[in-house]
């Protein structure tokens, strides 16, 4: 299949480079796969979607300030990404510009090197154990925004804003995005209402936002993204999917981890890749935000609206209930990317 038929045109204009003020004020298109029919409310409506015998299943990983700018000893300035670390002291990190084997690296008066590549990233040698390194990126990182998002705010803003408000485990450099619109108020109208609310942990590494840049979309490999699913998390969701109750999955990284786990791996590592045609396991709904053309994320989407899961096959995204819904959402200048608006998928 490829690449480009997941692709379409977007004013500039139209992304967002700054979240709604509050969360659950932001545009929530309301699509239903099944028909084509779409509706248009504020975020805070969701409690009107959902109801008692719905299972709202959201990410609580937390974005660490993983951006650090230092310099080479050699002269010249370096930005480091840390992305994970592979062995004690010793991290996978993206670097503008790039970095040869055998640099040092100076920050204050730390000093890394660089060791080894692997693919795209940099093996740094930090000589520090993971607390107190976490302790430097906590005094010195930066919010790791996308590069679509310009954003002057001050640092201790931008470490608010790109979370969100439930995330807990710490290890991601991307932000579970479709869960900003949510605020405590609202997930305690939700619980109220009687909705199961249950959290996965999915760390958003360079997997999820990795562009595409093989021309079939068959060819793009995944980069692996660890996981996490406790067991009594696990058997309440088992239990709920066999007595019916309807899955609605919280952005795209909480549907990969369902997707896996539906295989009985409740931890580990998942590169699971999903586009058409793509038959659904455990997902019966989709809360998520307007994606970048030819992405792996609207990949998902876009199995997740065609054939096998509704009667409509796959040609391309433009002519595919998504298409449509991305052309009217930019009609009504909806709010896209990272820090855009929402749609309900049903």
């Amino acid at each position: 299949m490829k690449t480009s038929f997941f692709d379409y045109t977007l004013p500039k204009n139209l992304i967002a480079n700054f979240p709604a003020h509050p969360r659950d004020s932001s545009h929530l298109m309301v699509i239903d796969r099944k028909t084509g029919i779409i509706s248009h409310h504020k975020f805070y409506e969701i409690v009107n979607f959902l109801v008692p015998n719905d299972v709202l299943v959201l990410n609580k990983t937390k974005v660490f300030p993983a951006r650090i700018f230092a310099k080479k000893v050699s002269g010249g300035n370096v930005e480091l990404l840390f992305i994970k670390e592979v062995k004690p002291g010793v991290w996978t990190a993206l670097t503008h510009p790039g970095i040869k084997p055998g640099t040092n690296i100076a920050l204050g008066k730390l000093l890394f090197n660089s060791i080894g590549q692997k693919g795209m990233t940099a093996i740094i040698d930090t000589h520090l154990n993971k607390s107190k390194m976490m302790g430097i990126l906590a005094k010195y990182g930066r919010t790791p925004l996308p590069p679509y998002i310009h954003n002057e705010e001050p640092e201790s803003e931008l470490r608010l804003k790109y979370q969100t408000v439930y995330a807990k485990t710490v290890g991601s450099v991307a932000a579970p995005t479709a869960g900003f619109h949510f605020t405590k108020g609202l997930l305690a109208k939700l619980k109220k209402k009687g909705v199961q609310v249950e959290y996965v942990t999915l760390h958003v590494g360079l997997g999820t936002f990795a562009p595409v840049k093989t021309k079939s979309l068959e060819e793009h490999k995944m980069h692996e993204e660890e996981f996490y699913v406790d067991k009594k998390t696990f058997d309440r969701l088992n239990r709920a999917k066999k007595s019916g109750k309807r899955i609605v999955s919280v952005g795209t990284t909480s549907t990969r981890v369902l997707e896996t786990i539906s295989k009985d791996k409740l931890s580990g590592s998942t590169n699971i890749f999903i586009y058409p045609p793509y038959k659904f396991k455990f997902l019966d709904a989709l809360i998520t935000n307007f994606h970048l053309p030819s992405s792996t994320l609207l990949a998902l989407v876009s199995a997740f609206v065609s054939y096998p899961n509704t009667k409509d096959k796959f040609k391309d995204f433009n002519s595919s209930v998504m298409g449509k819904a991305y052309c009217e959402a930019i009609k009504n200048k909806y709010r896209f990317y990272s820090f855009g608006d929402a749609c309900f998928i049903k």
